[in-house]
């Protein structure tokens, strides 16, 4: 079977009975998002938390 449509199913489950089609269009995008996020930091690699704020200070001011 294929693997997004056993996804999808697996999603249907886990709503309740009375969800809405936006419903279940957001936890779709949501779900997406997640892989596309995991497919990223498996190609791309990732950065430790110190690094992010290294990064992130020169924006911010205590």
């Amino acid at each position: 079977m294929n693997a997004a449509k056993e996804k999808i199913r697996e999603l249907l489950e886990k709503l309740p009975e009375d969800c809405t089609v936006e419903d279940v269009q957001y936890h779709l995008y949501v779900l997406e998002k997640i892989q596309r996020g995991i497919s990223r930091a498996e190609s791309e690699g990732v950065i430790t938390q110190e690094e992010v704020e290294k990064r992130l200070s020169k924006w911010t001011t205590e």
